[in-house]
């Protein structure tokens, strides 16, 4: 998975969430996702829920277990932690995290040209 993909998975969590009713925001265009400081933090972190908090009319950190739960479930998610005020700390799966390198190698490489036949 990476940073982009995770973004738009952690913006299709907050739209499900706001479908459901368990969030009243309007859906963020963009989810910032960075690296955090300490790799022992998790592959990445979004201050989404901080972003979203006041919107909500809700503590920040009790925005962050909703979303946290529902990223929880989603697939190549191995753990999301929330941390301070309402920070998401994901971790992905070793195979998620496999399947990036795939994509890296696989995206440079060149595609065959059509073949002709004699005519």
């Amino acid at each position: 998975m990476t940073p982009e993909q995770l973004s738009s998975l952690v913006r299709s969590v907050v739209a499900a969430a706001v479908e459901r009713g368990t969030l009243a925001v309007a859906v963020p265009d963009d989810v910032v996702v960075e690296r955090p400081r300490n790799p022992e933090h998790g592959d990445y972190a979004t201050t989404v829920a901080l972003k979203l908090a006041k919107q909500a009319g809700r503590p920040p950190r009790e925005v962050a277990e909703l979303l946290a739960a529902d990223l929880r479930e989603q697939p190549g998610v191995e753990r999301v932690d929330v941390a301070g005020p309402g920070f998401l700390n994901v971790t992905f799966t070793s195979g998620a995290l496999g399947q990036i390198a795939v994509d890296a190698v696989t995206a440079g490489r060149p595609t065959a040209a059509p073949t002709r036949s004699p005519g």
